[in-house]
């Protein structure tokens, strides 16, 4: 049996200069095989092999082959491109992350980097309960909105994310439209992230057509008959029911962007949205702050609220700005002041009177708790401001007062004066759009000669003279001067009894 050449091996590449040389080597091999056959096996010899013919020109990449021991359909083809069985298995794991998600069980260092190449289009039922690294839902946040202020959220971007995220299925919800699991399926996901919901728009229910009556129906009916609408809005009880961490709610029951659709009935607070959001805090324990503006809150509609929160464990601030409020509503206030552990209560630009200024003053003259009056833009006049003027004299916590735009004049002013040299709380009062006058500005800055606390004191637009003005800003300077070095130096400001101990009975 003849053995088997490899031709590859055994012949010399042909030259592009002699091309009789291939057939002189095939009749040498051919005679060689010939002479084989006829003489029997021969001893075997060593075979030489040529060294491979150095060629320019066009078949020089024909040269590279013949020297080639592996010869793959790739010519730039490397051993040393094959990526590690570790690359290999985290790009599976990342392409396959959302069927199988794989990350606890890895190491640190693959953890990491199966998340930097996570897409932030995951599914939150993959990802909202397994991923805690922030640079994920930093990516996350920045794809999805363009300006992002982590500050405000606590510095994580995790809960900005799902807060942001709730916010807007709660601002696009449409009542009897939108399925309520849209947003009871995010419960489970967000509720250990979110502390805040500011939810500055609630969409009415579709209203369809009305279907023409026939005339038996016409009849048989009045002419004045006629179905209102439903208007009421997505009720939060179940959804804040399930948010076990949530501190601040600020609502607004109104429709943005409604351009040339615009109806006074997009703007609707309804008494079923009122009770429904009543009950709602009342059962939130943890909620700190609750803020309701520009919604058209009336008396009744405030008693309600606020009788919810009688006796609230946790609450801190109310905010019920920008709304319709009286003095009916503002006596439910007062009595607040007396059954919670309230510290900032703001009624700014509402229909507050004089009677409801009093009301307030006399929950002021004994509550221990409230640090932070607003009632700004309201109509409490001289005679509200002389009642809160008597409370503050006593009162020992209320450190900001806000009493701008409500058309005060000098008796006010001269009641002031008589607290200023009393209180050493206040260090901050704003009287701004006001008529107070000359003799009121004398009033203030002989009031303002024996007060060491006050920090701010705004005048503008208020009718006082350049000079007393300017009198009770150098005086203000003298107070924040001296406040800058109690906190610098609180030692030196130690009293004579604490300054005498037994260790040092010279003083």
């Amino acid at each position: 049996m003849l053995p088997v050449y490899n031709m590859e091996e055994t012949l010399t590449p042909p030259s592009v200069s002699a091309p009789s040389q291939s057939s002189v080597v095939t009749q040498d091999w051919a005679s060689t095989v010939g002479q084989a056959s006829s003489t029997g096996p021969q001893p075997s010899k060593p075979s030489f092999i040529p060294p491979p013919l150095k060629s320019k020109g066009r078949n020089s990449g024909a040269n590279v082959r013949w020297m080639r021991r592996i010869i793959a359909e790739d010519a730039e083809w490397s051993l040393a491109i094959v990526p590690l069985l570790t690359e290999l298995c985290i790009q599976h794991i990342v392409r396959n992350f959302q069927n199988n998600p794989v990350l606890k069980q890895l190491l640190p260092e693959h953890q990491q980097k199966v998340l930097n190449h996570l897409s932030p289009d995951l599914p939150l039922a993959v990802t909202a309960n397994l991923i805690d690294s922030e640079n994920y839902w930093r990516r996350c946040c920045t794809q999805r909105w363009p300006v992002c202020h982590v500050a405000e959220y606590g510095g994580s971007w995790k809960r900005m994310f799902f807060e942001r995220h709730l916010e807007n299925l709660l601002k696009h919800f449409i009542p009897s439209t939108t399925a309520p699991a849209v947003i009871l399926d995010l419960l489970p996901l967000c509720r250990n992230y979110v502390r805040r919901l500011r939810v500055h728009q609630f969409l009415p229910p579709v209203q369809l057509p009305s279907l023409p009556r026939s005339r038996e129906q016409t009849d048989s009916g009045s002419e004045g008959e006629t179905e209102e609408p439903v208007m009421d809005h997505y009720q939060l009880n179940n959804l804040v029911a399930g948010l076990s961490h949530l501190e601040e709610l600020d609502l607004v029951y109104g429709v943005k962007d409604c351009g040339m659709n615009f109806e006074w009935n997009l703007f609707l607070f309804t008494y079923q949205d009122c009770h429904s959001l009543a009950a709602t805090i009342k059962a939130c324990h943890t909620l700190k702050i609750f803020r309701l503006t520009r919604s058209k809150v009336d008396d009744d509609k405030a008693r309600i609220l606020i009788r919810s929160l009688l006796d609230h464990p946790a609450l801190e601030e109310l905010d019920l700005s920008h709304n319709l409020i009286g003095d009916r509503g503002v006596r439910a206030a007062a009595k607040l002041l007396s059954h919670s552990r309230l510290r900032v209560l703001n009624l700014a630009n509402n229909q507050v009177r004089a009677p409801g200024a009093q009301s307030l003053a006399h929950a002021l003259a004994h509550n221990t708790n409230l640090i932070s009056l607003n009632l700004r833009l309201n109509y409490i006049e001289d005679e509200g401001g002389q009642a809160l003027a008597h409370a503050l004299q006593t009162n020992k916590c209320l450190t900001t007062l806000h009493l701008g735009g409500n058309k005060l004049s000098e008796p006010t002013a001269t009641l002031l004066s008589q607290m200023l040299a009393i209180n050493t709380t206040l260090t901050s009062i704003n009287l701004s759009c006001n008529h107070v006058g000359l003799d009121g500005g004398k009033q203030l800055l002989e009031g303002m000669s024996d007060n060491r606390t006050l920090l701010e004191f705004d005048l503008r637009l208020s009718d006082v003279a350049q000079e007393s003005e300017y009198l009770i800003g150098q005086a203000l300077c003298a107070n924040r001067e001296a406040a800058r070095q109690q906190a610098l130096n609180p030692s030196h400001f130690m009293s004579p009894i604490i300054a005498k101990s037994p260790e040092n009975p010279a003083g």
